[in-house]
């Protein structure tokens, strides 16, 4: 994540509903598999709503230098036209991946049965990350890898075509790994199962099946069976990318506890492994009405109109941790305006994402007048029953360099009397660079101050 020097405080208080309609950023996860897809099918596909932030521009420059031709239009629509599976060129340079994560496994997937050689190289913090749950089941398949110590990056791999099919069970809960196999098994001969003993978001599952491969999935007492048969041919699509499920979770929950709120956002991803937020906030009795409710690209998406309510505590089933872990921020914002005392537990990753979020939004909502005790796994969150939060005073909130703390207060700060003040909120431009506008747009009148 690249921080400008300046920090940028933002002061946000009360200053009346919520009405208008919006949309959020797409979907990060859909927009890179978006451009792998196309970048393999035959044809011209057409991409709308592609979320062009760096890691996803990083997939788009990685699939360039393997011979797919893409290019972004006037009108923010990008034309891909693919080499067809199997047809991926040598890349001249190394490919770099920036920041992502997701890119990195994805297209490692992708070489792994191609008879090419390809370098990955990312920034310090993606070279931290080690790349050996993927090179476990590509290496089975054939594929071989030079890494740094610790199957780090950088890291060279070289594709083996015809690569050999296998049959792999997850040991951990991945989707990227999960996708990382099925795709090198599109130009595998034979069937490629992977199975999964804790199912995880299954982006790459639907979008496949849009493009047209032959894949199946079935429940077994082992988990789910995941079979893709290899030698696919994908045909060009046109894809809208739907709206992120995070990012619409700020304005589902300001919208719920903002006296007098009326918002709709439009074409938001409803796929049920990422939509763990809505179900929490209809347990606490959140007004979330679909709307048009439609497929696109194999995935379900709606309009959703929401509308201020009068939210009850819950405690939070921990099933649902793993379809809103990046949405426990803006719960606990949601918590802190409910009638009663919100357990959220058994959210132990949270302490390891972009900042211990845990720690991060106690010291935040317990600045801005809040009662909260935090536990190992979550926290305990005692509501103000509609009142407004008392504001931070001339204190300013921690963002710890975390877009989603930055957010989630400013949320807070949308009906608290006297302001929030979050000393820097330049990070949200890393996955909602409209954010402030957008705020502005929908009547609230967050502030940026001088240092």
């Amino acid at each position: 994540m690249s921080h400008s020097a300046h920090a940028r405080p933002l002061s946000i208080a009360a200053s009346g509903p919520l009405i208008g309609t919006l949309t959020v950023p797409g979907d990060k996860s859909i927009s890179h598999r978006s451009l792998m897809f196309a970048g393999l099918a035959v044809g011209e596909s057409r991409i709308s709503g592609l979320l062009e932030g760096e890691d996803v521009l990083a997939t788009a420059g990685a699939m360039r230098a393997m011979g797919a031709q893409i290019e972004r239009a006037a009108d923010g629509v990008w034309h891909v036209h693919g080499v067809g599976v199997g047809g991926l060129l040598q890349p001249q340079v190394a490919l770099d991946m920036g920041n992502s994560g997701t890119s990195t496994r994805l297209l490692m997937g992708l070489v792994a049965s191609h008879a090419i050689t390809a370098t990955f190289v990312g920034d310090a913090s993606l070279s931290k990350r080690p790349m050996a749950r993927v090179t476990e089941p590509l290496s089975r398949m054939g594929a071989s890898f030079t890494t740094a110590p610790g199957d780090r990056l950088p890291l060279t791999m070289r594709g083996l075509c015809p690569a050999v099919p296998i049959d792999y069970t997850l040991p951990v809960a991945s989707a990227q790994v999960k996708s990382a196999v099925l795709l090198a098994g599109l130009n595998t001969p034979g069937t490629t199962c992977v199975i999964e003993p804790v199912p995880t978001r299954d982006h790459s599952e639907r979008m496949l099946r849009g493009f047209g491969a032959h894949l199946t999935v079935e429940q077994t007492p082992q988990g789910r069976l995941i079979a893709i048969t290899g030698e696919a041919e994908l045909r060009a699509q046109d894809i809208e990318v739907p709206g992120d499920p995070s990012s619409a979770g700020f304005w589902m929950v300001a919208a719920s506890v903002v006296p007098g709120s009326n918002v709709t956002i439009r074409n938001v991803l409803m796929n049920p492994t990422r939509i763990g937020l809505v179900t929490a906030l209809r347990m606490m009795g959140a007004s979330i009405e679909e709307r048009d409710r439609r497929d696109v690209g194999g995935e379900p998406v709606a309009d959703l109109r929401v509308r201020h309510a009068s939210l009850t505590a819950i405690e939070v089933p921990p099933d649902l941790a793993p379809s809103m872990i990046d949405e426990y921020p803006i719960l606990f914002v949601a918590a802190a305006f409910a009638r009663g005392t919100t357990v959220a537990r058994g959210a132990h990753e949270l302490r390891v994402k972009e900042s211990d979020r845990i720690a991060a939004m106690a010291a935040a909502l317990g600045l801005a007048g809040v009662r909260v005790s935090e536990h190992d796994d979550g926290l305990s969150i005692e509501g103000r029953d509609g009142d407004p939060l008392p504001g931070t005073r001339d204190a300013r909130v921690a963002s710890l360099l975390d877009h989603r703390i930055a957010m989630s207060m400013a949320v807070a700060g949308m009906h608290a009397r006297d302001a929030v003040i979050i000393d820097d909120a330049a990070p949200i431009a890393t996955s909602y660079p409209a954010f402030v506008d957008t705020a502005r747009a929908l009547g609230a009148m967050p502030q940026w101050m001088n240092r």
